[in-house]
């Protein structure tokens, strides 16, 4: 990421968690989609905890991964792996040569930047010829619940109103084929990679928790920037609380994913 700090979500103990429970849920349908091969050279562009970059790792023998991370502290909480080394940087400068990696990847992370066309650009200029760059985002106004639950709706457009004033995009995932124009790319693919939930299904609780975390971790923010009040974030969170035992409750969301060879 830029000097800038345009990310929503904070790092406190409870986004960790809520960051890995995300991880446990969609790493393997992500993982299966990067296709990892034999002997890649990979570079995950905002590696956070490395949760993902250690299971791309492990997907295929002799897997190399470097974790870019602008945080020193997550760096120094991230996980060990005997094939994943993490470098300290920006995002928008990356400091590797031309043509360095098979493959370079960013998940949950051009939403955050200041400008993800150059973030784009800087992991094309790393990756070989032939070699692909990969991006799955947000576009969180996909999300949908049904029973529907009108306070959480409000709150969740001055979440994204106050992600868009911090300099981020919530909503990004719906841009990713102009980005990677815009980046220099032709040969692009899109897909959605689907989030679908309901109760008494196994993912259910977890969705639901990570929606009630998405608010908590904004909390402050919202507050100080006159979005929304306690009040109304208390009543979103008790009303999705009240979701998540509804028999009848379902929700459905997708991230957005782009594919382009060099």
């Amino acid at each position: 990421m830029s000097g800038k700090d345009t990310y929503i979500h904070g790092t406190e103990p409870s986004e960790q968690e809520r960051l890995a429970a995300l991880n446990r849920m969609t790493n393997k349908a992500f993982v299966d989609f990067l296709s990892i091969q034999p002997d890649m050279q990979v570079l995950e562009v905002g590696s956070g905890l490395g949760l993902l970059a250690a299971e791309v790792a492990s997907a295929a023998a002799r897997v190399q991964v470097v974790g870019l991370e602008r945080s020193p502290a997550q760096i120094a909480a991230a996980v060990n792996a005997y094939n994943v080394r993490y470098v300290q940087g920006d995002a928008h400068n990356l400091k590797f040569d031309d043509e360095s990696f098979d493959l370079v990847y960013a998940r949950y992370l051009l939403e955050h930047v200041s400008k993800p066309e150059v973030v784009l650009r800087e992991m094309s200029r790393v990756t070989h010829c032939g070699g692909r760059v990969v991006a799955c985002e947000n576009d969180i106004t996909l999300l949908r619940l049904d029973p529907p639950c009108p306070v959480f709706d409000l709150v969740w457009q001055a979440f994204q109103k106050h992600q868009e004033n911090l300099g981020g995009d919530s909503r990004v995932g719906r841009r990713l084929y102009r980005l990677f124009r815009q980046a220099g790319f032709s040969k692009i693919e899109l897909s959605v990679q689907p989030e679908v939930h309901w109760h008494g299904s196994i993912g259910f609780p977890d969705w639901v928790q990570n929606l009630i975390g998405n608010l908590e971790s904004a909390r402050i923010g919202l507050v100080d920037s006159g979005l929304c009040s306690q009040m109304h974030i208390d009543e979103s969170i008790t009303e999705l609380k009240m979701f998540s035992k509804n028999d009848y409750a379902s929700s459905h969301f997708m991230w957005n994913r782009a594919v382009a060879v060099r």
